[in-house]
Parts: C-alpha cells; structure tokens; sequence
C-alpha cells in the first residue's frame, strides 16, 4: 500500500514522503492515527504542487541547518559526571544528557534528533553522537564525558560553645 506521510515517523520516513507499508500497518494505525494519508493519484499531484511550494523555503531551512552544523563543529562539550572504581560511571549517559549540554552552550536541539551508538554510555572517555538538524543535514558530533572532580572543603574548625544555664533562685529553692 502506497501512502503519503503527514509527519515525520521514525524509521519510516519524513513528512511528504511517498512510502510502501504493510496494508495492515497503513490501514490499521498510519491512516487512523493522522501520520498518512493513501497516496491517490489526485494526492500525489496535489503533493508535487505542495513540494514545488516548498522548494524556496526548504532551501533557507537547509542553510540555517548547515550554519548551525558549523556552529556545533567548532563546539567542544565535556559532560561531567560521577565516576565509580576506574572509568565507569554512576548510571549513565544518553542522548538526554547530551542534549542538555548543548541547550547550556546555547543550542536548543530536541532530544529525539541525537542518536548515540548503544543509546546509553557508562565508561568515560571521546564519544561521538549524531545529530539530525534536518533530512538532508546530519552532523556527526563528538563529545567528552570526564569524571567529576571531588569537591573538599576544608571548613576550620568551630569551637561551640555551651549554651550557658541560668538556675533562678527559685528553681534551686525547689530541688
């Protein structure tokens, strides 16, 4: 069965794309859920239309894409955390955790568009992770996890006093 994707649907295709699925697959979950649509001969011709449309824009979104490719290419990241014995970290770090260095170093990139080789990483050492800014650019970006370094304070030493006891006169009469 021939459909037209609405939206991006991951390890199918992306948005406009004519694609071949299962009857089943586009029947019973593509069409219903909003992701597709069946790709008619009078909906293919109103697509190539859309695409023509398109074309000018698609072409700035690209450009934007590949300055920021640049951008993260000149971009060192090192992700800082807590190390057991050796090199192997405490829990582990994925495509979350790298997202979130890249929003301090300001670029806001989603989470979904970073795919690390093995999803999740628990030694530390030189990572890569691919970023996808758009269908047409992806960027393979590397990255650092280093260990956490210990933080010691050396506090001085307080001498704490007492709290002084008052006894009244009358409190002693009593005893």
């Amino acid at each position: 069965m021939e459909i037209i994707l609405k939206q991006d649907v991951h390890n199918l295709g992306f948005k406009d794309d004519v694609v071949t699925v299962k009857n089943g697959y586009g029947r019973n979950y593509l069409i219903p859920q909003g992701f597709a649509i069946l790709a008619t001969p009078s909906a293919k011709k109103v697509l190539a239309e859309n695409l023509k449309q398109k074309a000018y824009k698609e072409q700035h979104i690209i450009e934007e894409a590949k300055k920021t490719a640049k951008a993260l290419a000149n971009l060192a990241v090192k992700i800082v955390a807590k190390v057991g014995a050796g090199d192997k970290l405490f829990g582990s770090v994925n495509h979350a955790d790298v997202a979130q260095e890249l929003a301090k170093a300001g670029h806001n990139i989603d989470k979904k568009f970073i795919s690390i080789a093995g999803n999740t990483i628990k030694r530390t050492g030189k990572y890569n992770a691919a970023i996808r800014l758009h269908r047409e650019v992806i960027v393979d970006f590397p990255f650092e996890i280093v260990a956490e370094v210990a933080k010691v304070e050396a506090k001085p030493t307080e001498k704490v006093e007492e709290p002084k006891v008052e006894v009244s006169a009358e409190q002693s009469t009593e005893n």
